[in-house]
């Protein structure tokens, strides 16, 4: 069985003093939660807050994004060693946003992941397809593609250590959802992607996450589906009891 990963995306949210009281009224309503992963990802400042009032938790921290160097002249990001530093475990890489706003490729999604992994991270790999191109029937050639040239350059061994998640960008902090069956369609051609590229163990194991307006009315529904095997949450992280509810769907 594959244990499910309920992770939580701050984006540019919160301050460190509102992530210390964050994690105050949800540790308690999490503690007994051993059915699942639980991964928060904060902003960057926030990250050293976050590691702190998860000690002695089963609350894993993620970072928003990962260099793909380990230093050097690279103005505004920020290395794997540096967030492992800090008592980072995870790292998302590839999100829609980052894509859309920030330039973010196929290329440097599958560097990123690289970077991620040898510096001890688990990264948890965003692929996703934007409106046009769902109301086109290109979903699964973009996942395709986007599996293709970011992901597939890993060894074996490296892909055993990520997460992927599927977030098809015209879900995001829309209110629009893909419904469990669009989703675990979607889930279904990444996972056959797998398993042409890695094999079929490495297909069956692989944990593959939903990501777009799930909140805490829609979440049982999507996890119900055997392809679902997390959620990847952004707005919905933000306040701890309905992030809590989403976690103990």
């Amino acid at each position: 069985m594959r244990k499910p990963v309920m992770s939580g995306n701050w984006k540019m949210y919160k301050t460190p003093a509102e992530t210390t009281a964050f994690f105050e009224k949800f540790r308690p309503l999490v503690e007994k939660s051993e059915h699942c992963e639980i991964v928060i990802c904060p902003p960057f400042t926030n990250l050293a807050a976050a590691v702190e009032a998860a000690k002695g938790t089963r609350i894993s921290v993620g970072s928003q994004n990962v260099a793909w160097a380990k230093d050097g002249a690279f103005t505004g990001e920020i290395s794997g060693p540096m967030l492992k530093a800090v008592g980072v475990a995870h790292a998302i890489v590839g999100h829609s946003e980052r894509r859309q706003y920030f330039g973010e490729t196929d290329e440097t999604v599958l560097k990123r992941t690289q970077a991620a992994l040898e510096f001890g991270l688990t990264p948890i790999v965003c692929v996703g397809e934007r409106l046009e191109e769902r109301e086109s029937g290109a979903t699964e050639a973009v996942l395709t593609k986007q599996f293709q040239k970011g992901i597939a350059g890993l060894t074996p061994e490296q892909f055993a250590k990520i997460v992927i998640a599927y977030e098809p960008v015209w879900a995001i902090g829309t209110g629009k959802t893909a419904t469990p069956d669009m989703a675990a369609d979607a889930h279904r051609a990444i996972r056959a992607q797998v398993r042409a590229a890695f094999g079929r163990a490495a297909g069956d194991a692989i944990r593959i996450l939903y990501g777009g307006s799930v909140k805490p009315d829609n979440v049982k529904s999507l996890m119900a589906q055997t392809e679902i095997d997390g959620v990847l949450v952004g707005g919905a992280s933000l306040d701890p009891v309905g992030f809590a509810s989403i976690v103990n769907f």
